[in-house]
């Protein structure tokens, strides 16, 4: 994801608020925290709805919780500069991005051990599990390409040049393409994963400088977290913005409840926008949820409806260092839970 590592504010949150307003009520609320520790700092998160674990991503490995008793249980080593984790329940298996060594981990989700790595594209970020073809799809963000291989093997099938900068990317199983983020560009690229050859590319104006991405299946919509401070919903039929929110600053992750017809993104002014979408063309804020400062990277949980967001304590750069610095053992996962529906039920 965008900015890994954690530069400052444009604004000095503490002494000037945050920059979205804070709705008091609205349906989400914080539930605990679950203690990590360790030293460093993370991207993404990734849920594991069938086997009730959650993977987040932390430094050099990924640490795996227990979603029943929401403690760790485990973790994947050597992953250098770990970004994304995609998961494939049907295969036994999680795949791992690591930025700093070119490759992507192929795991034993069992046993969490290392089963073998692939060269990717340079500093491939965001990752994709595409189930029909059984393929494995890297985002490399300075090689501005997706490396693409076989899940089962791990052999190498093509890598492809994307036109920009990739961030999130999602697959539509229904129409068979993904979706991808060109964060330089203000874009979505369409990709067809029968030929693995991008089709389309689509602007996203009012928005600019996409992170994040959600989608919605039923409805034919993406729902892109853009670095203007807005969430636009893109209706992938035609690849036209139909509507659009204002959210907070510094937004890296976005999801979208397909039980509560809820659209979220989470941003690093410490707050979670929270978006109804009432109609296919109309999206409305229903809270911005406060959460904390560089709580930037998120997932959900479809089956719970709760949220999760990494987090930490940050103390004072040291002596010539620009960048604040995580408080060691203080890393760990924020949780929100629904209070109460939206419309009077789910």
């Amino acid at each position: 994801m965008k900015n890994k590592a954690f530069p400052l504010l444009v604004a000095a949150v503490s002494a000037f608020g945050f920059i979205a307003p804070i709705h008091a009520a609205g349906p989400y609320r914080f539930l605990k925290e679950i203690p990590v520790g360790g030293e460093g700092g993370w991207d993404y998160l990734a849920v594991d709805s069938a086997g009730q674990r959650l993977f987040v991503s932390h430094q050099t490995k990924v640490v795996v919780i227990d979603l029943v008793k929401d403690s760790v249980i485990g973790e994947i080593t050597n992953t250098p500069g770990v970004h994304g984790i995609a998961i494939a329940p049907e295969l036994g298996r999680a795949f791992v991005s690591n930025g700093r060594e070119n490759k992507a981990s192929i795991v034993d989700l069992k046993t969490l051990t290392t089963l073998s790595k692939v060269d990717t594209g340079e500093n491939p970020d965001a990752i994709l599990y595409e189930p029909q073809n059984q393929e494995v799809y890297t985002f490399n963000g300075r090689g501005r390409s997706a490396t693409v291989f076989d899940a089962k093997t791990g052999k190498v099938t093509t890598t492809l040049p994307l036109g920009g900068k990739p961030e999130f990317a999602v697959v539509n199983l229904k129409a068979g393409r993904i979706y991808d983020n060109l964060e330089d560009k203000s874009e979505v690229v369409v990709i067809d994963p029968k030929t693995h050859e991008v089709i389309q590319h689509w602007p996203i104006s009012p928005g600019e400088e996409p992170s994040g991405m959600a989608f919605d299946q039923v409805n034919h919509r993406l729902f892109l977290g853009c670095g203007n401070k807005q969430m636009v919903m893109m209706d992938v039929r035609t690849g036209k913005v139909v509507a659009s929110v204002p959210i907070g600053e510094g937004v890296d992750a976005n999801a979208f409840d397909p039980g509560t017809q809820l659209a979220f993104a989470s941003c690093g002014d410490g707050t979670v926008t929270i978006a109804h979408e009432d109609a296919p063309d109309k999206l409305s804020v229903v809270q911005t949820l406060k959460t904390e400062p560089r709580a930037r990277t998120m997932a959900l949980d479809p089956k719970t409806h709760r949220i999760y967001l990494a987090s930490a304590k940050f103390e004072a750069p040291a002596a010539g260092e620009r960048r604040p610095r995580v408080v060691p053992g203080s890393f760990k996962v924020l949780v929100y839970e629904m209070e109460r529906p939206i419309g009077g039920g789910l």
